[in-house]
C-alpha cells in the first residue's frame, strides 16, 4: 500500500490548487478505509479482487456501477450519493470551447472526487466521444472520418492514429472512447456512413487494427487487456459499435430496420466484432436499429447468446445514449418494460444519460419483484469491475498531468497530414488521358481557389467535431485545404481565393488554373440522412462557373459519395478528399505533388440515386466510378510546365 500511496503523491505534487489537495486527502483516506480489502492489492490476481469487492456490494451499490450518466447532470455529491459508475461527456457544453487540457483534467477529478468518497472508492470509467481523435477537446488533432481511412487501405497507419487518440483522450483525463464504429454502410444516404470504413466487411475487419491502437496489444490470458497494458496511462478502453447491422437499415434510415438472413448478417455485420473481440476491445455497444423488426437493445439471442456465450466477449455491454427509451414507440411508451427488457437481454451499463433515477428506481424495483436476477445484476457489475480493474483504475483513477501535451502535438498532426494524403482518391485526371491535370505546378502565374470548403476547418472536419452536429468556421486549430496550398506554391505565384465566383470574374483574370472545393454540410447521425445526396446548389454553380472558363481540379470534401455525374464532364480532374480532418495541408501535398495519389475508393460511387443501395457484387451494379477505383500519380518535383 504504501507504493500507492507514494504515486498517488507523486502523481498530485504536479497539481498545485486546493482542489487538488482534496483530492489527494480523499484518496488517503480511502486507502486507510481499505487497507485490509483484497481488492485494492493491485498484485492479488484479478478474480479475488473481483470476488472480494462483489462480496462487499450492497443492490444499490451494483445498480450504480451499472449506471453512466451525463456530465451536465453529474457532481461530486450525485455520484457519491447513487453510487454512480460512469460518466458521459457528450459533444459541446462544458469545459468552454477553449477550455485548456487542464480544464478537462479538472473536471474529470472532480468528478472522480465523488466516486472515491463512497463506502467502497469504486473509481468511475469516463467515456467520451472521441471519433476521429479527441474531437471535443479544442486544439485536439483531428484525423480523417473513418470513410477516408478506409480509402487509405492502411490498417498500421489506424493503428497508429488510434495510439495517437488514445494519448490525446488520456491527455484530458478521459480513460475510455466510444469508438470505433465498425459498421458496414451498404447505403450512403444513411446519415453515419462516414463513421463506417468501408462497405466491404473484409476491409472494416482491417481497420479493427484501431483497437489495440487505442488499447495497446494485449496478452492472450484474458483474451484483452490483462496485465499492464492497459494501465499504461497513455491507452484507454475502446468501444466497438453499434452491434450489429447498423449499417444495413432500409434505405440508409438512421435507427431503422435491418431486414437481413442470419446468414447475411453473420457475413456482412458481423466479422468485424469478431475481429475485434480477439484483439480485446474492451466494451461493445449496442445499436439503435432492429434486426428483422427486432429492437437490438431487446436482443437477447445476438447480445447474451452469441456475443457473451458463443464470441466469449467477456467485456461490458452499454447502451446507446437513451437506447432504452427507445425500444418503445413512441419512446417511453412503458420504461419499465423497456429496462426489463434491455437488462435481461443483457446489456450491463445502461447509457441513461438524464433520467438516472428513474432507471435506478425502475431497475431496483424489477430486481425486488424478481422480474430481473440477481445473476443478471452480478453478470453486468463482474463485467463493468473486471474492465475498471484491468484498466489500473483503482491504482490511478485521476488525471496523470504529465499527459497534457500529447493533446494537438506535433506528431500526432504529422500522422493526421499522412492520413490524409493516403485517403486521397483521384477519379479523373484529364479531359484526355494524355494530357493529366495533375500533380499541378507549384511556379504558376496566378491560380484560383473557390469553394465554400476551401477555406473552413469545421467543413473539413464534418460532425463529431467540437459538437454533436459538427459546425463551419475555424472552430479548432488546423490547416484549412487554402492555407495548404498556399503553403505549397513558389512564393511568386499568387494565389486568388473567390468562394463563388461568377463565370466572367473566373474568365477574366487569367488564372493558370483553378482548385475548386465543394462539399457537404457537417452533419451526423439522423440529421445526415439524405434522400438525393445532392450538395447545395451554390457548390455546383461554383464547378460550372469555374470549371467552363478554367482549367480546373474539383475537390469533393463529404462524408460519402455524392451526386456528381452531371457535371464530370465539366471537370479536369475530380478528387474525393472525404472529411480529412484539421489538416487540410495534406490535400496540398497531393495536388501539388510532393506525395502520389494512391487512394482506392472504399464505397461505390453511384451514378444516380435511385441506383442505391447499390454495392460490389450486386446484380445491378453500374457505377460512376467502382469500388477500388482510383488512379494513381507518381511524386513530381513541382514544376512542371505552368500554363499561361
Amino acid at each position: 500500500m504504501q507504493q500507492i500511496k507514494i504515486s498517488y503523491q507523486s502523481q498530485f505534487s504536479k497539481m498545485a490548487d486546493s482542489s487538488a489537495f482534496h483530492l489527494l486527502l480523499l484518496l488517503f483516506c480511502f486507502l486507510f478505509a481499505t487497507g485490509d480489502a483484497e481488492y485494492t492489492h493491485p498484485r492479488q490476481p484479478l478474480d479475488a479482487r473481483l470476488r472480494d469487492l462483489m462480496s462487499q456490494m450492497t443492490l444499490e451499490e451494483k445498480i450504480g456501477q451499472m449506471t453512466q450518466i451525463a456530465k451536465e447532470v453529474a457532481s461530486p455529491q450525485i455520484i457519491k450519493k447513487h453510487h454512480i459508475g460512469s460518466i458521459l461527456i457528450a459533444p459541446g457544453g462544458e469545459p468552454a470551447i477553449h477550455a485548456s487540457a487542464e480544464a478537462w483534467m479538472d473536471m474529470a477529478d472532480s468528478f472522480q472526487e465523488g466516486a472515491l468518497s463512497t463506502r467502497l472508492g469504486i473509481p468511475l470509467i469516463i467515456g467520451v466521444d472521441a471519433l476521429h481523435g479527441n474531437n471535443n477537446a479544442y486544439n485536439a488533432t483531428i484525423f480523417p472520418h473513418n470513410v477516408g481511412l478506409g480509402a487509405t487501405r492502411d490498417p498500421q497507419l489506424v493503428q497508429r492514429i488510434g495510439a495517437a487518440t488514445a494519448l490525446e483522450v488520456r491527455a484530458t483525463g478521459i480513460p475510455y472512447t466510444f469508438a470505433p464504429c465498425i459498421a458496414v454502410c451498404r447505403d450512403p444516404r444513411w446519415g453515419r456512413c462516414y463513421e463506417s470504413y468501408s462497405e466491404d466487411p473484409n476491409i472494416v475487419r482491417e481497420m479493427t487494427e484501431i483497437v489495440p491502437g487505442l488499447q495497446g496489444y494485449l496478452p492472450a490470458e484474458f483474451q484483452y487487456f490483462e496485465g499492464d497494458s492497459c494501465k499504461n496511462s497513455g491507452k484507454v478502453a475502446a468501444c466497438a459499435k453499434h452491434f450489429v447491422g447498423d449499417g444495413g437499415t432500409t434505405d440508409g434510415i438512421d435507427e431503422y430496420n435491418t431486414v437481413i438472413d442470419w446468414d447475411g448478417l453473420k457475413s456482412i455485420h458481423m466479422p468485424a466484432y469478431v475481429d475485434s473481440i480477439r484483439k480485446g476491445v474492451a466494451t461493445i455497444m449496442i445499436s439503435y436499429s432492429s434486426w428483422n423488426g427486432k429492437k437490438m437493445h431487446t436482443n437477447y439471442d445476438l447480445i447474451t447468446g452469441y456475443l457473451k456465450n458463443e464470441l466469449k466477449f467477456k467485456g461490458f455491454v452499454i447502451s446507446d445514449s437513451e437506447g432504452l427509451d427507445r425500444i418503445t414507440t413512441p419512446p417511453r411508451a412503458n420504461y419499465t418494460y423497456s429496462v426489463e427488457a434491455a437488462i435481461n437481454a443483457g446489456i450491463d451499463m445502461v447509457m441513461v444519460p438524464y433520467t438516472y433515477l428513474e432507471f435506478i428506481n425502475e431497475l431496483t424495483s424489477l430486481v425486488s419483484k424478481g422480474a430481473v436476477s440477481m445473476s443478471r445484476i452480478d453478470d453486468a457489475v463482474e463485467r463493468i469491475l473486471r474492465v475498471k480493474f484491468i484498466m489500473g483504475l483503482f491504482e490511478q483513477p485521476l488525471s496523470d498531468r504529465t499527459m497534457v501535451k500529447h493533446l494537438g502535438s506535433q506528431e500526432h498532426r504529422r500522422i493526421a497530414r499522412e492520413a490524409v494524403r493516403k485517403s486521397l482518391v483521384l477519379l479523373k485526371n484529364g479531359k484526355n488521358v494524355s494530357k493529366p491535370l495533375l500533380p499541378l505546378p507549384k511556379n504558376a502565374r496566378r491560380l484560383l481557389v473557390a469553394g465554400s470548403h476551401a477555406n473552413d476547418i469545421g467543413r473539413q472536419c464534418g460532425g463529431w467535431t467540437m459538437d454533436w452536429q459538427g459546425q463551419s468556421g475555424n472552430i479548432t486549430i488546423g490547416t484549412s485545404i487554402l492555407s495548404g496550398v498556399r503553403d505549397a506554391v513558389d512564393q511568386e505565384t499568387e494565389v486568388v481565393y473567390i468562394e463563388n465566383p461568377e463565370n466572367a470574374v473566373a474568365a477574366s483574370l487569367n488564372f493558370s488554373f483553378a482548385i475548386v472545393v465543394v462539399g457537404e454540410e457537417p452533419y451526423s447521425e439522423y440529421e445526415g440522412d439524405s434522400k438525393d445526396l445532392r450538395l447545395s446548389e451554390a457548390c455546383y454553380s461554383t464547378i460550372s462557373n469555374v470549371c467552363g472558363v478554367v482549367e480546373c481540379v474539383v475537390v469533393v470534401v463529404s462524408g460519402r459519395p455524392v451526386v456528381m455525374e452531371p457535371f464530370v464532364d465539366e471537370m479536369d480532374a475530380l478528387v474525393a478528399a472525404w472529411l480529412p480532418g484539421s489538416e487540410g495541408g495534406g490535400v496540398a501535398d497531393v495536388l501539388f505533388g510532393d506525395y502520389g495519389f494512391s487512394g482506392k475508393l472504399p464505397r461505390t460511387w453511384f451514378r444516380r440515386v435511385e441506383q442505391l443501395p447499390m454495392n460490389k457484387g450486386d446484380a445491378h451494379y453500374d457505377p460512376l466510378f467502382g469500388f477500388g477505383f482510383g488512379l494513381t500519380t507518381m511524386p513530381s518535383d513541382g514544376v512542371g510546365v505552368a500554363a499561361e
